[in-house]
Order: C-alpha cells, then structure tokens, then sequence
C-alpha cells in the first residue's frame, strides 16, 4: 500500500503526459541502481530493494543503515490498511501540534503475485515459544537477528502475524525480489483514510469496504496510547468525495 501521489507527483511540473514519462525516465535514471535480479519489475515492487543510502529507522525485518532490501505486504487489503492507518497515526502522535486534515489520504492498494519454495512461516506451531519476541509492538532486534540468518540461509519470504491488524491478519516480508512471480502488480484498489478525534476512518469504493479504527484500537502500542486525539482540524467524519 502506497501513497496514491505515486502516479501523479511530477505530473504538476509538465504539460502532457509524454512530458511527464520523459522526465520520470530521467528521474529514474538519477536513483541509486537496483539488484540484478530486481530489475525488469514495476518500481512499486523493487523500490524498496534500491541502495545507495542508508534506511532511515529500522522496521520489523530490516535493520536501520546500509541494509538489504525488504517488501512488507499483507494477504488482504484490510491488512494492509490497519498497517498504513497505524503509521499515519504515528505521525501524528510525534507531531502533536499538528491539527487533522481536512481531507482523507489517498491511498493505493495494489497485488503482486508471489511463489517460493524458500520460505518461513512465523505463525506456526514451531515458533509458539518465542511468539511474543517476534510481535512485539516496538522492539524488533529478535525480528530483525531472524532476518539476518534467513538471509544467510537464502530465505525468500517471511509470514508472520500482523501486530497492528485487530484481527491478527497475516503479513508478509519479501527479503528477495526473486520471490515475485509477476514483474507487473496483479490488481490495484484506491483508498482513502480520514482522521478525526474518533479515530481513524477508511474507505474503498470498489469494492465498497469500510474499515473504522477507533481510538482504542492500536493502543497497545504506548505511543499510541498518548496520543493527544482532541486538536485542531475538521473534527467529524467527511466523506471523501463530494
């Protein structure tokens, strides 16, 4: 799940829409290179494998720095959505000053197929014992140690459970771009997420899906938990299109 400015972004800064595909050429002709064996897929799929710069913060299998790759995705786009709606709330909870938007985020939800005989599956029975290292909700060293020696064993794929999903949905971490199956994303979904001092509020048209996230719903984080849910801002439910 993506940030819907994806396809639209440079589209402000050209005339025509060839305009807008030579100067993405161009732009992508400036980026750091990719793995070999990410090359030739949809850039939504081997972004996240570039290097050249170091990874900001650390995530649950990728540690912060110079580091491999990783493409988190969910089995389903209700997954993906409690994932991308508890990281925008995170934001906000770190910006506390900051009033809501006014207008729902818009979101893109798109498939890519996978297939692997290299794979880890976290939520069975053979890693009950150490379950609660694996989801815990802020430390990720036990996560990210795993990752290395599944790397070093040339393990493609990690299944684990959601620790943001409240249905305890299943995700998934790509450590390699020869997991895909398809160089092009299968399907595509638009969302959008609004926020408001209830909560956390999606929507996705086709098919109608509506997901919302009260303001008990991620607080066993405990920076959720102090999030400071009355600020300024359009403080009700709006639809996300006139």
């Amino acid at each position: 799940m993506v940030e819907a400015q994806h396809s639209y972004s440079t589209l402000k800064l050209v005339d025509s829409v060839d305009e807008q595909r030579a100067l993405e050429e161009l732009v992508e002709d400036t980026k750091p290179p990719l793995p070999p064996e990410c090359r030739g897929l949809h850039y939504l799929m081997s972004t996240p494998f570039r290097y050249g710069a170091p990874y900001p913060k650390g995530s649950r299998f990728r540690r912060a720095g110079m580091t491999a790759g990783v493409f988190y995705g969910s089995e389903t786009p209700q997954i993906a959505v409690a994932d991308m709606t508890f990281y925008r709330l995170l934001f906000f909870v770190e910006s506390p000053d900051t009033p809501w938007p006014r207008n729902p985020a818009q979101y893109t939800a798109f498939s890519a197929a996978y297939a692997t005989g290299r794979a880890i599956d976290l939520t069975s029975a053979a890693y009950n014992h150490d379950r609660a290292r694996f989801m815990h909700v802020i430390d990720y060293r036990h996560c990210q140690a795993f990752a290395d020696s599944a790397r070093k064993a040339q393990i493609e794929i990690l299944r684990y459970t959601s620790v943001r999903d409240p249905a305890g949905g299943v995700n998934l971490a790509l450590l390699s771009c020869r997991a895909f199956a398809k160089s092009e994303p299968t399907a595509q979904q638009t969302w959008h997420i609004h926020l408001n001092a209830a909560g956390a509020h999606a929507v996705c048209e086709a098919p109608s899906l509506r997901i919302t996230f009260d303001r008990a719903c991620f607080v066993a984080d405990p920076r959720i938990a102090q999030m400071r849910w009355e600020r300024g801002g359009i403080q009700r439910w709006q639809e996300p299109w006139p």
